[in-house]
């Protein structure tokens, strides 16, 4: 492992010009994680991001790092090998909800099961920004766009459902105009070992402005927002005297003194499943923070445990005899 650097958010500025529309979420989002990245203390040629296809996908372009613009869909697959390759580096995957959850929904869920350990960032604006504003996986039923004229019949998807889902070990969500609150759930996910999946509420200013405005909006985001502190209890509300509580397999609303004020519990898949679906119910608050947060093998580890073991018993070997071993045939 190299050695800790001292480096500051200017580092990691690259020389590119960021270009995104005026106003875009993403710009808050880059700014929060280049401040991250010079909390790490590594070197920059120990850092990598990759991104796919989409607005969010210009983000390599404007690290001061090693990164890959890749292929629709496919970061997850593309950083998948990287750090199997150089389990060393440090990997972040920066997609959008198109990118991530449409081409590249089958590709997201396998990096997650598998527990490589890269950190997904997923910016999620409920609609598909770069090619023009299409209803994307994750747009509410009745959303009107240029490829629903008269309204989205799709279920959405549920990010953090999803993740779960897939057995992601760590789950996050955090909101653009948080960041102190993004600056926290970041934190935690670079000091996962293991696939961490960050679902950021990122606002598209110019093809669906105001989508998470009844949750994210600083006036009203105390009470519309439930901050998932592992080990601490729901409290929510301006003057904090509002809390959630678990009967059964429900979720109600009880006074923040109360003894049945449920704690955060990031060990259990359950309780974080409940959680993530409180997004449909119109009168609970949205929980952001931190779902799941959980220690297993990753898959690089794995991987290099069993090349040990083979060259243990086989030898080094070579590329040639590999080519040339097994059924031949002349043509």
């Amino acid at each position: 492992m190299a050695e800790t650097q001292t480096l500051t958010k200017k580092d990691f500025k690259s020389d590119q010009e960021v270009r995104w529309c005026p106003g875009c979420g993403d710009y808050a989002i880059l700014n929060c994680v280049q401040g991250i990245m010079a909390e790490l203390g590594l070197p920059r040629e120990q850092l990598c991001f990759v991104s796919g296809i989409g607005c969010s996908s210009r983000f390599p372009y404007y690290m001061n790092t090693y990164g890959f613009h890749s292929i629709h869909g496919r970061a997850p697959a593309i950083a998948s090998g990287i750090k199997t390759a150089n389990p060393e580096l440090s990997v972040w995957i920066v997609t959008g909800d198109g990118d991530g959850l449409s081409i590249g929904g089958n590709h997201m869920a396998h990096v997650l099961r598998r527990n490589v350990d890269v950190k997904v960032l997923l910016f999620n604006n409920e609609i598909y920004g770069l090619t023009k504003g299409q209803y994307s996986p994750t747009s509410p039923v009745g959303l009107r766009t240029k490829t629903s004229p008269l309204g989205s019949v799709d279920r959405p998807f549920n990010p953090i459902s999803f993740a779960l889902g897939c057995g992601a070990t760590f789950v996050a969500r955090t909101i653009d105009t948080h960041q102190k609150h993004m600056e926290s759930v970041l934190r935690a996910a670079a000091a996962h070992k293991g696939a961490a999946f960050v679902e950021i509420y990122q606002n598209c200013v110019i093809f669906n402005d105001g989508a998470f405005q009844d949750v994210a909006d600083k006036g009203i985001r105390d009470d519309r927002t439930v901050d998932l502190r592992p080990g601490q209890p729901m409290v929510y509300g301006k003057e904090h005297d509002k809390g959630l509580a678990l009967r059964g397999f429900e979720v109600e609303t009880v006074a923040s003194d109360g003894a049945d004020v449920w704690k955060t519990d990031v060990d259990s898949a359950g309780p974080a499943f409940v959680l993530s679906q409180l997004d449909a119910a119109p009168d609970m608050p949205r929980p952001i923070g931190i779902f799941r947060d959980i220690k297993a093998p990753t898959y690089e580890d794995a991987v290099h445990v069993q090349i040990e073991q083979a060259v243990a018993k086989k030898g080094e070997g070579s590329l040639e005899s590999l080519i040339y071993s097994g059924d031949m045939w002349e043509v």
